[in-house]
């Protein structure tokens, strides 16, 4: 069956989309889930029976709570040193004094990844751990349809207000008696996002009528965008956040004479930040936070200070559902922090724990089918056992120091199966549907070998390509391979212990999969025995190729290679980076073997005729400079070959030609050093770090200013006299912007106390932004519609990538500007003296530009976790939230080094054609005027 190219183009694309979305479905696991929140709660289980007749305890109800009224105040992007280190010591003197004089625990909440707001919101809310699909839905946040602790405590009767981050609007609708939502991704805004929480303090503080009050402060978590963990502007909104503190404190004491119960403050942080001011990602910076509870209930500490201990963040909702007299959620998989409850008697201490654990070992029963063969479910009925003997002691009415030691014991084997049961659980969350994942990497790469033997036909004159369809669906291998698969289907389902997506579709659907697999087979290999047969076959006219592969062709085709086989390994993905570092180290070492090896064979060459050559090409490669056209053409023509070769044997441009791929090393090197990225070394300081502390602003402000100066000298030479002016206009607004927000500081200004968001001077910048982009698209269309001049559509292009050049200035952080001088500069000299004198063809050059343009992602400190993402760059210019603008620059600045390359390629290529065209008709009316000058000896 013949198809088109399109046709078959589209029906590989429909297979290559089900193939991933069937890995996709294994690759992200389902969360550990119990029965729907819809279904009949249920009523608590009672204390375990003591053995024997006839004794029957009495408690079988939820027990009441602890607290008359909890505040909640969770400080966005809290990282723990921010309050038990020395900026904790230093601006949050009374959370401080708490902590180590005061009525208070303290604990450290490790988060699990993604630290990202809305997932850990349902980890501190549910207990359970959300996993990376809950990124994609972070920026609109459906309702939560879970059993949550909101939801218990509206169930259960508790009048709830919230103030801060609209997510918790969007999660728990109708949940809250009054609340106040701001957005949390305008993170230009240090102040006005907390303010709006504060506002409404001294009003409920005052007012009886609730029992639940959460507060969502965002203004730290902004800050560590913008500006980063060490910025100036951490320690005063850590003062402010202390006066918070301490104002609710006061309060909830001053009101606790007139109630029965005491209250209790729980100070909290939903992830951390990095080095860099971001999250996402597992570094310690972004899972460590604080985890305050602060209580009269709670004895006065003494003695000396202790290192925190390390509790896990989903813990907080059993301890929050005991503390309200709530039942715990059902998808938790955390355990009570045993302390808060500490002051209550063993019995009450002993039922709490066992109400923790029958829901933890309900929630295993439900998910895990051989449940009963756990370690925690085993330790779980055993201490359960013990419970039992000791609540007989206890209703007998042995107050020994049996009983004591004895419920001692039962303590301890209870927090032991919680410890057990709660990391079987949470082990299922990173547990992948391995059958699923391979079967749809089979599909991938079925569709993708496909596409490969389909490119020749593809691309020659008839774009046609036969589909061996029919002989495979008949075919005996055809068969006997949907027999196989069928047989590994039913030994991989039926032997399997955990669920599986794959497994649990109808027969028919998992037939018809694998009917499509074997198909695909047979067609690649029908195919295959096609292309051999064809090989077989005498050609006529056969044209010997003096062409052979270069160490550069062999080194691009090995790399490229490499790098998708490296794919397969975690820790190649983690530290990719050091991939493409390592590539283009290699590629500029064989670059430079190339130049050497044609300047010793030009150097053996006849001295008068390669004199003879640059004489006749001097007025070519004149004529080509005033026409404006800098980047060279890769010309199948003798003649552009010759006119190369005059070129190359120029004697300044020979040695600039020898000396630019260690020019390139020497910068490659220089930029590893400004940021570190990826997992391993993420933490050890670097060049960047230095130069964004608060005692380097004057150098990182001359850095800056040389950096624009440099990326002015360098884009200007092929624009227009226009766009010239405003490129230097928008350099200059570029440094007024990050003057305005404090990163860098003018000659004579002698602090930045003056701290504005720098609105006018970004949208200062966006002007000029969009008028040389605008000047470079008419270019564009003029070529295209009122003159077919290749020379025009090249400038145009070059306006365009010169617009785009500066709005990445304007995006990037000070400190990252001398990567896109790099940029520019490599481009610069890698077009100039390598890809003319070298003559290298369309698919080398693409390669190459393909390759720095990955490095250059990393360069710009970026990785492949979310951390590195630099939220703040969406907001660059805007006074609020406006999604689509804020997704186009968030991405723009985080693929500006890729996209830069790509359109840099763009403008080679078609530079290419405008020079090709020029230099034939400039050397065809040279060589008809002096035709005796040209060809002589």
């Amino acid at each position: 069956m013949r198809l088109r190219s399109g046709v078959l183009a589209a029906g590989c694309l429909l297979l290559q989309a089900l193939g991933v979305a069937i890995f996709l479905r294994g690759f992200f696991p389902l969360a550990v889930r119990a029965r729907p929140r819809g279904g009949p709660r249920g009523e608590s289980p009672p204390e375990p029976a003591p053995p024997g007749p006839g004794t029957v305890s009495n408690w079988t109800k939820i027990p009441p709570p602890l607290f008359k009224k909890v505040v909640i105040v969770l400080i966005d992007a809290l990282r723990d040193d921010f309050v038990f280190g020395s900026k904790g010591k230093q601006f949050m003197p009374y959370t401080t004094q708490v902590i180590e004089k005061g009525t208070s625990y303290s604990f450290i909440a490790e988060a699990k990844p993604p630290t990202v707001t809305m997932p850990r919101i349902k980890a501190l809310m549910t207990g359970s751990i959300p996993g990376f699909i809950d990124v994609v839905v972070n920026l609109n946040s459906p309702a939560l349809l879970d059993d949550n602790l909101i939801w218990q405590a509206k169930t259960a009767g508790k009048r709830i207000i919230f103030y801060g981050d609209d997510t918790w609007v969007k999660l728990f609708p109708k949940h809250f008696v009054e609340y106040d939502g701001t957005t949390s991704f305008f993170v230009s805004d240090f102040t006005e996002v907390d303010d709006n929480v504060t506002r409404h303090l001294d009003r409920v503080l005052k007012r009886e009528d609730w029992d639940l009050l959460i507060l969502h402060y965002l203004g730290l978590d902004h800050i560590g965008h913008v500006t980063g963990p060490n910025s100036p502007l951490v320690g005063p909104k850590l003062r402010e956040m202390d006066n918070i503190l301490k104002k609710i404190h006061i309060s909830l004491l001053s009101k606790e004479g007139e109630a029965s119960l005491p209250s209790l403050l729980v100070v909290c942080g939903d992830h951390g930040m990095s080095e860099t001011g971001s999250h996402g990602g597992s570094s310690e910076g972004e899972v460590h936070t604080p985890l305050l509870f602060i209580s009269s209930a709670f004895e006065k500490r003494s003695g000396p200070l202790t290192q925190p201990e390390l509790v896990q963040q989903t813990d907080l909702a059993s301890t929050l559902a005991v503390g309200l007299g709530l039942p715990i959620s059902r998808n938790s998989v955390g355990n009570l922090i045993l302390p808060v409850v500490g002051g209550k008697t063993m019995r009450e201490q002993l039922r709490f724990l066992h109400l923790n654990g029958f829901q933890l070992s309900r929630l295993l029963e439900e998910n895990t089918p051989a449940y009963e063969k756990d370690p925690g479910y085993e330790q779980f009925k055993i201490a359960e056992k013990s419970h039992g003997n000791w609540i007989k002691l206890y209703l007998e009415g042995n107050n020994s120091e049996i009983l004591m030691n004895l419920g001692k014991k039962v303590l301890k084997q209870y927090l032991e199966a919680l410890k057990t049961l709660s990391s079987s659980l949470s082990k299922q969350v990173a547990q992948y549907d391995m059958y699923s994942m391979m079967v749809g990497t089979v599909i991938i790469m079925e569709v993708l070998l496909l596409l490969l033997l389909s490119v020749p036909k593809a691309l020659s004159s008839r774009a046609e390509f036969e589909v061996p369809l029919s002989p495979s669906l008949f075919s005996l291998l055809f068969y006997l391979m949907c027999l196989v698969l069928c047989a590994v289907h039913v030994i991989v389902c039926t032997s399997a212990e955990s669920l599986c997506y794959f497994c649990s579709m109808a027969w028919l659907t998992a037939l018809g999969v694998m009917m499509l697999i074997s198909a695909l087979m047979c067609g690649i290999l029908s195919a295959i025995g096609k292309i051999l047969e064809n090989s077989r076959l005498p050609v006529k006219n056969p044209v010997v190729s003096s062409s052979s592969w270069s160490e550069v062709d062999v080194l691009m085709l090995a790399g490229t290679i490499g790098h998708v086989l490296s794919l397969g390994a975690s820790s190649f993905i983690e530290e990719e980076h050091q991939t493409w570092y390592f590539l283009i180290n290699t590629l500029c070492l064989a670059l430079c073997q190339e130049l050497c090896r044609n300047h010793f064979l030009l150097k053996e060459c006849d001295p008068q005729h390669g004199t003879s050559l640059k004489q006749n090409f001097d007025g070519i490669r004149e004529a080509s400079d005033c026409k404006n056209i800098d980047v060279p053409a890769s010309g199948n023509s003798k003649l552009d070959k010759v006119a190369s070769s005059a070129e190359f044997i120029k004697g300044s441009d020979k040695w600039l030609s020898l000396a630019s791929p260690w020019i390139i090393l020497i910068c490659c090197r220089l930029l590893r050093s400004l940021n570190r990225t990826g997992v391993q070394w993420a933490h050890r300081p670097d060049f960047g770090h230095w130069l964004t502390s608060s005692e380097h602003k004057s150098e990182l402000s001359f850095l800056a200013a040389v950096s624009l100066v440099m990326i002015f000298f360098l884009v200007q030479r092929r624009c227009s006299l226009v766009s010239k002016i405003a490129m230097a206009l928008g350099l200059l607004g570029v440094y007024s912007y990050r003057a305005a927000i404090g990163n860098v500081v003018f000659p004579w200004q002698h602090d930045s106390k003056d701290i504005s968001k720098g609105i006018t001077e970004a949208r200062f910048v966006f002007v000029f932004v969009l008028g040389i982009v605008f000047t470079g698209t008419k270019d564009l269309l003029k070529s295209q519609v009122i003159s077919a001049d290749s020379s025009v559509k090249s400038t145009g292009l070059w306006e365009v990538y010169s617009g785009l050049v500066l709005l990445a200035a304007l995006l990037f952080r000070p400190h990252n500007l001398p990567v896109l001088v790099f940029c520019l500069l490599i481009q610069t000299m890698m077009t100039k003296y390598i890809w003319r004198p070298l003559k290298f063809d369309a698919a080398q050059i693409t390669i190459m530009h393909y390759w720095f343009g990955q490095a250059f992602f990393y360069f710009q400190g970026n990785s492949n976790g979310i951390a590195t993402v630099d939220v703040s760059a969406g907001f660059v210019g805007l006074e609020s939230y406006v999604e689509i603008p804020a997704i186009f620059l968030t991405a723009f600045a985080t693929y500006a080094g890729p996209l830069l390359w790509a359109i840099h390629l763009l403008c080679y290529l078609s530079s290419e054609v405008s020079r090709v065209s020029y230099l034939k008709h400039s050397s065809w009316n040279l060589l008809s005027r002096r035709p005796e000058k040209a060809f002589s000896k």
